[in-house]
């Protein structure tokens, strides 16, 4: 209908600002209008950009050169006085950078064999209970947690067994952190294996398979006890687990969805309404989702064990925006609807979404 048209989310494109680099990164400032874009120049150093928002464009406060390409950033493990970005880069180190004296790392180790695919920050920002803690994932297929106040060695180590192949670990992310002592990771493989790794009892907690390339998985909430979980995959599907349950045998439910022949490169929730997500495609595409609960969360199997009972997700909009994949996302964690995305077209894109309190 119509009218109800009227009421749908709309993706309008505010700015954008071509870039000399390959942006792999992109990420808001916590509480500024100031984002940073990272990647790896043509001569094969890193590159970090940080831009300001001004009005209708964005300006370039600082650009810094690294040695290694930068793959990957997040803000999750620091307070909101220090405003340290911690990063994965093309040799392995992971890296804290206060971004008003960057010359220097404040924390660097080399912390993996290969590339650095992906990082997540928890216990910073007040977004989780406990230590502020890094996790990465590298290709060389270990999984890392890192507390920054300790050098040198990760506070845990995810690694295949003796005898067990190496699996390029693509994503990591953060969950469960709503106390001092839980916590959990969660990582997926280019082999479609989904990894949950109970920090607290230093177990593997739970694993699946989606039968291909997971690429991006995460937790709506970091500071809440498990509720959602969505991965993507490299054939254009996506996974949402409900986590509330865990059944013996038969793991967490889930509702699957088809959204494009090519990639879908990452998924984030909109930080103000956890069951609003955006995924973004090989398409040069962003979609935007929304997860309806089912009227009864859980249900009793033949045995009478509880198990979980999957939601459905409904597609509320979707824009074009590249003819190169879109890699990189990012919602404005203050900014209700503001939005950042990076393409292989080397520009980054920031979008407005809006009506988002009408869904």
């Amino acid at each position: 209908s119509g009218a109800a048209g009227l009421e749908r989310p709309q993706l309008v494109l505010h700015t954008q600002q071509a870039l000399n680099y390959t942006l792999f990164d992109c990420k808001w400032v916590p509480r500024s209008a100031r984002l940073l874009c990272l990647g790896s120049a043509a001569r094969g150093t890193g590159v970090l950009q940080l831009y300001e928002l001004r009005g209708a464009r964005l300006a370039l406060l600082r650009e810094i050169e690294k040695p290694k390409p930068i793959k990957c950033g997040t803000f999750g493990a620091t307070s909101l006085q220090q405003r340290y970005l911690a990063t994965g880069d093309f040799g392995g180190n992971l890296n804290i950078w206060n971004l008003e004296a960057p010359e220097i790392p404040v924390y660097s180790v080399k912390g993996h064999k290969e590339i650095i695919n992906s990082i997540d920050g928890v216990g910073g920002l007040g977004i989780g209970e406990g230590a502020p803690e890094i996790v990465t994932g590298s290709r060389d297929g270990t999984v890392k947690v890192w507390d920054p106040r300790q050098k040198d060695t990760p506070v845990a180590n995810m690694e295949p067994i003796q005898g067990e192949s190496k699996r390029d670990c693509w994503t990591v992310a953060f969950g469960n952190a709503y106390n001092q002592e839980e916590r959990v990771v969660c990582a997926g493989y280019d082999n479609g294996d989904i990894k949950l790794f109970d920090l607290k009892t230093m177990s593997l907690r739970w694993e699946t398979s989606i039968k291909n390339g997971v690429c991006s998985v995460e937790f709506d909430r970091k500071d809440i006890g498990m509720n959602k979980l969505v991965a993507t995959s490299l054939e254009g599907k996506f996974h949402v687990f409900d986590m509330r349950i865990q059944h013996p045998t038969k793991g967490f439910a889930s509702v699957s969805e088809k959204v494009q022949k090519s990639t879908i490169w990452q998924v984030r929730h909109l930080p103000q309404n956890r069951d609003i997500f955006m995924t973004s495609g090989g398409a040069g595409s962003l979609h935007l989702w929304k997860y309806e609960y089912p009227a009864q969360r859980s249900k009793k199997d033949s045995e009478g064990a509880e198990m979980g009972v999957a939601g459905s997700v409904s597609h509320l909009q979707n824009v074009t925006l590249s003819t190169q994949p879109i890699c990189s996302f990012d919602w404005s964690p203050d900014k209700k609807g503001l939005c950042v995305c990076g393409a292989f077209d080397q520009t980054v894109r920031v979008l407005i979404v809006t009506k988002l309190n009408k869904v």
